[in-house]
């Protein structure tokens, strides 16, 4: 028996992969985080599975149904949304699985991050304008954040911040990150990516909270900040595909024409 924790992607059922889409087809039990995973997502377990959502359970309560699944010999798939690396509350699942000896696996998904910019039609990371993507997020009454991962440390290496579970702080983002990126750095808040009703905001650092307020938008948002969401155009091309610039795969450079 194996228990599958499985990425789900952000909302839309067609990113799932091919690889989670089979095994939660083969699965005689499956766990999804409903609050976040459409029910459209589970929808090739096999007939007469026992499918349950875990919106409204416990840690205990989701355990005790693996148990009961690992005393039957069933595979579990424990579906939640996005990547489960990332905010999926897998660790403390997984601690519980391991001293019990009950074996599981991880299929990864696509994160919410990736899934907004492909919507938005553009890279995240372009030459001498942003290499780097920090994913975080904001301290909440339920959790904190360690010390040293405050937004203020983040912003002073400049580089693109997708921050998880911040739509409810957008003054504490507005103040940590004007002194650094100026109130004029883009900001993209998308709201309930690959759900049918997705919206993205963009606006700067100096206006985004009062659209995301005027759009009445409280959770299940990712909010993107960084240069390289503005529109940029005069920016120097990368050097992977310059005729110029040889490397293992093309190693003898050619003159420009």
């Amino acid at each position: 028996m194996t228990v599958y924790f499985i990425g789900a992607g952000p909302g839309d059922p067609e990113l799932l992969t091919r690889k989670a889409e089979r095994v939660i087809g083969e699965c005689p039990v499956c766990i999804y985080a409903g609050s976040l995973v459409p029910e459209e997502v589970v929808g090739c377990a096999p007939e007469g599975a026992l499918v349950m959502d875990s919106a409204a359970m416990t840690l205990d309560e989701t355990h005790a149904a693996i148990r009961v699944a690992h005393e039957k010999g069933q595979d579990v798939a424990r579906v939640h949304s996005g990547d489960p690396s990332l905010y999926g509350a897998i660790a403390e699942q997984i601690r519980r699985l391991r001293a019990e000896g009950i074996d599981y696996r991880i299929i990864p998904g696509v994160p919410a991050y990736a899934a907004a910019a492909a919507a938005l039609g553009q890279e995240l990371t372009v030459p001498e304008v942003a290499q780097s993507i920090v994913l975080t997020r904001v301290s909440m009454k339920s959790t904190s954040m360690p010390a040293r991962e405050t937004l203020e440390n983040f912003a002073l290496s400049g580089a693109t911040l997708a921050i998880h579970l911040g739509v409810r702080a957008m003054r504490e983002i507005e103040r940590a990150l004007i002194p650094h990126y100026g109130a004029d750095c883009p900001v993209v808040v998308a709201c309930r990516v690959g759900w049918p009703d997705e919206l993205f905001i963009r606006g700067t650092l100096a206006d985004i909270r009062e659209k995301v307020r005027a759009e009445k938008i409280t959770r299940t948002a990712l909010i993107l900040v960084g240069p390289v969401l503005g529109d940029i155009a005069d920016f120097r091309e990368s050097a992977l595909y310059d005729p110029a610039h040889p490397h293992v795969l093309r190693p003898k450079a050619t003159a420009r024409r």
